[in-house]
């Protein structure tokens, strides 16, 4: 039977049908609660159990442990009411809704290796349509046999004649596909856009952008938001990789440094000697410490690797002051959970 479901801070009800989670019943009744992976894996959308059970679903450990359930939390992308419920979570304003979550047709019209193991995608939409998005979103690709792979739009709004995605390759069926099958003028289907990963500009507050790997994708899509806007606010942007040609963009990052748009610190953490590498070293996140021992009055927008976003988190908001609720972060997370 069907449950009611009343966030606390707002008081804003929704119903949630049989077998439908708590989060789909809340985008499909347009109230946006703050989520990214939608699979259990990143932890985004947690929050807190006020009254009321539940069917906690399946989950990774690490987006919620035992003790955080023991304490009243679950994973709202999983849950599914076995009652009425009152929650505490992290509601969204107004920025998403409006935004059609749609099932689309694309076209591959470019293919670019911008590293040995990195293939940028552009993807052209069907004449007649066009894709609302928010810098930062992301969308799922559509495969055989049911099977979702998703990926960020590294280009932002305004430039919306392509949609890019950053792909890695990492060795799977569908990397391989890409790296080795893929070919331009190929049609491939989408469902978007998802995500709460995107900035916050109704805030004064000066950014530190955080980037991992292809993690630099949706941040590339945020960076070229506020330019495109005219955001005033100071950004810093740190992008950490392993080696050099890890940096996939860095002209582009540094094109934008010297123009005076942002600071860029680019950070690398197994450079070879044969990279002559002279700048900084160690865990990117590590480096945003180094600069900024105070993050309090900042915002911090996180993406990539699961453990650099997760110690860039906890360090933050424990030894420099962030606020929890200036910490946004997209975890680049496998698609499927693999414990509950």
């Amino acid at each position: 039977m069907p449950h009611t479901v009343t966030i606390q801070s707002s008081g804003h009800q929704f119903t949630v049908n049989d077998g439908e989670t708590v989060l789909a019943a809340a985008l499909r009744e347009g109230i946006v609660i703050a989520y990214g992976c939608r699979h259990g894996v990143c932890g985004t959308c947690k929050g807190r159990l006020v009254s009321g059970s539940v069917n906690y679903g399946i989950y990774q450990e690490h987006a919620m442990s035992e003790a955080e359930k023991g304490a009243g939390m679950a994973l709202f992308c999983q849950a599914q009411p076995l009652t009425d419920l009152t929650i505490q979570c992290r509601e969204i304003g107004s920025a998403v809704k409006g935004i059609q979550i749609k099932i689309l047709p694309a076209r591959v019209v470019k293919m670019q290796r911008a590293a040995p193991d990195v293939m940028l995608i552009d993807l052209k939409l069907p004449a007649h349509e066009r894709l609302q998005f928010l810098a930062g979103q992301y969308i799922d690709l559509l495969l055989r046999a049911g099977t979702r792979r998703s990926f960020s739009m590294a280009n932002a709004p305004h430039d919306d004649g392509v949609l890019q995605l950053h792909l890695r390759d990492y060795g799977g069926p569908f990397s391989q596909y890409v790296f080795g099958v893929m070919k331009e003028k190929d049609i491939i289907r989408f469902e978007g856009p998802f995500g709460t990963f995107f900035l916050r500009e109704e805030s004064s507050k000066p950014i530190v952008l955080l980037a991992s790997g292809t993690g630099f994708a949706p941040i590339k899509a945020m960076v070229e938001h506020a330019l495109h806007t005219g955001l005033t606010r100071p950004m810093t942007l740190y992008w950490g990789c392993r080696v050099r040609s890890d940096l996939y963009l860095h002209e582009l990052a540094e094109g934008w440094h010297r123009a005076g748009k942002l600071r860029y610190v680019p950070v690398l953490s197994d450079a070879p000697a044969s990279d002559r590498w002279t700048g900084r070293t160690g865990l990117v996140h590590r480096a945003v410490m180094e600069d900024f021992p105070d993050l309090s009055g900042h915002q911090v927008y996180a993406c990539g690797a699961p453990l650099m976003v997760d110690a860039a988190h906890r360090d933050f908001t424990s030894k420099c002051g962030l606020a929890e609720d200036d910490f946004f972060a997209d975890s680049f997370t496998p698609s499927a959970p693999t414990s509950g």
